[in-house]
């Protein structure tokens, strides 16, 4: 006799902790049951099912046929019932003179009369009067409570896996939907570089290559990542969480502003090498709004915010625009581009700078020009050329005929002595020389 009363609270506990309907569970107790009954007590082929009655815990067993006919099923003779299936050769020796052999068309799909598994169709209606193929017939068994050990064990596999099955489709169901979302959790181990994390009834993995370069976590200490994938296998549901993603950064971005969660603003494109750089690409049909200030946030709380959470990691947000040659220019700020030809065939993009801006449009081993090329997918060459202002300031200098060094490149003329004095064919000390003689000598003339 079962202790109702612990089973009542071994099935409430379940249902709280692991969140398995009772019913669930009453129908894998009832498998069980049916299970272990068939494994004593049960033929070959038959089908037996368990009702458990959870107010007074007694439970009834049936056998269950199903109502066919010839269309469904081929019968086998009595002579030939050793045969899984009638050859053509002994149909050939059973048929008689004049009579066509009976032979089963390749194609043919009918299965084999199991007078365990099935009742034909004459039969049925002879117990029922509207009974219709495919209909089930129950056939009561005898109750029976003293199972072996072998069948106890058979019925503890059969709760164990359907639980088990109960738990993985609760999981699926759960977070299939939220692919895409950050999820928040506490580490439960740490195992070869893979952290895995439990996440309220589940386990989610974030694997090695899908971490924050340099970020350390410890057993117990909370973490938010990226679901990116729910995969059900063999082992149960894989939940793959990364920090790493790209779209980490837009679901971080999407939590902080309002305007990007409800979509007024829009994450056109994201290029991130994750632990140094993020570049981002916003963009709104709103005139009211700014999306880099709504990004930003006041005081720039909203991108410190991201930025802290990333370990900060660099955030640089730009304008999207439809224009191909805005576009690029801004993903390559803060360097300012004088020039941009495009190529539309193989998508290049050829970029002139100020010399001065050439390693700030680089950026440090090149990852400023890496991630812009990322962010607006064309190709980048870039190449340093002097700038309009320091041109006509050069200009401006060949004219005035001012040098770094104080001295002038066009020759001094006295208007009364006409003696010229250049420095490109003395030195610095005989120029002042003579310009000091040619100043006396005015002098003295006047």
């Amino acid at each position: 006799m079962l202790d109702l009363k612990a089973l009542n609270t071994t099935l409430a506990q379940l249902e709280d902790e692991r969140n398995i309907p009772k019913e669930k569970i009453i129908e894998a107790i009832e498998q069980a049951l049916a299970a272990a009954y068939k494994k004593d007590y049960g033929k070959r082929g038959q089908i037996v099912r368990a009702q458990f009655n959870l107010d007074d815990g007694t439970t009834a067993f049936e056998q269950v046929k199903t109502v066919v006919d010839e269309s469904l099923v081929y019968v086998i003779p009595e002579e030939s019932e050793e045969e899984s299936v009638p050859s053509a050769t002994a149909s050939h020796e059973r048929a008689g003179p004049g009579e066509e052999p009976e032979e089963r068309a390749e194609d043919d799909e009918r299965t084999r009369f199991n007078p365990e598994q099935h009742i034909m169709i004459e039969d049925a209606r002879r117990m029922k009067n509207d009974a219709s193929l495919g209909e089930e017939i129950i056939f009561p068994l005898e109750v029976k409570d003293d199972f072996g050990r072998i069948a106890a064990q058979t019925a503890k596999q059969v709760i164990i896996q359907r639980i088990r099955e109960a738990e993985r489709d609760v999981v699926v169901q759960e977070f299939s939907g939220r692919e895409g979302e950050i999820i928040s959790g506490i580490v439960q181990r740490v195992d070869r570089g893979n952290i895995y994390i439990d996440i309220n009834r589940a386990v989610a993995v974030l694997p090695r290559e899908e971490q924050i370069p340099g970020e350390i976590f410890r057993v117990g200490s909370r973490i938010r990542a990226y679901l990116y994938q729910v995969e059900e296998g063999a082992r149960g549901v894989s939940l793959k969480l990364s920090r790493s993603h790209p779209r980490f950064v837009e679901a971080l971005f999407s939590l902080e502003s309002p305007e990007v969660a409800s979509g007024i603003v829009e994450i056109k494109a994201i290029a991130r090498e994750a632990g140094s750089r993020t570049k981002i690409a916003v963009f709104t049909n709103d005139d009211n709004i700014d999306p880099i200030g709504a990004c930003v946030g006041q005081k720039g709380i909203r991108v410190v915010t991201v930025m802290g959470e990333l370990g900060n990691e660099k955030i640089d947000i730009i304008p999207w625009s439809e224009n191909a040659s805005e576009f690029i220019s801004s993903a390559l700020s803060p360097a300012r581009v004088i020039d941009i030809q495009l190529n539309e065939e193989d998508r290049t993009a050829h970029i002139e700078v100020a010399e001065d801006q050439l390693s700030l449009a680089i950026g440090k081993g090149g990852q400023n020009v890496r991630l812009a090329a990322k962010l607006t997918e064309w190709r980048i060459d870039i190449k340093g050329t002097e700038s309009p202002e320091e041109s006509n300031n050069a200009e401006e200098t060949l004219e005035e005929g001012i040098v770094d060094d104080g001295t002038t490149d066009e020759p001094t003329v006295d208007a009364e002595s006409q003696e010229e004095v250049s420095v490109d064919d003395v030195t610095e000390s005989e120029a002042e020389e003579k310009i000091a003689a040619s100043e006396s000598n005015t002098e003295e003339t006047n």
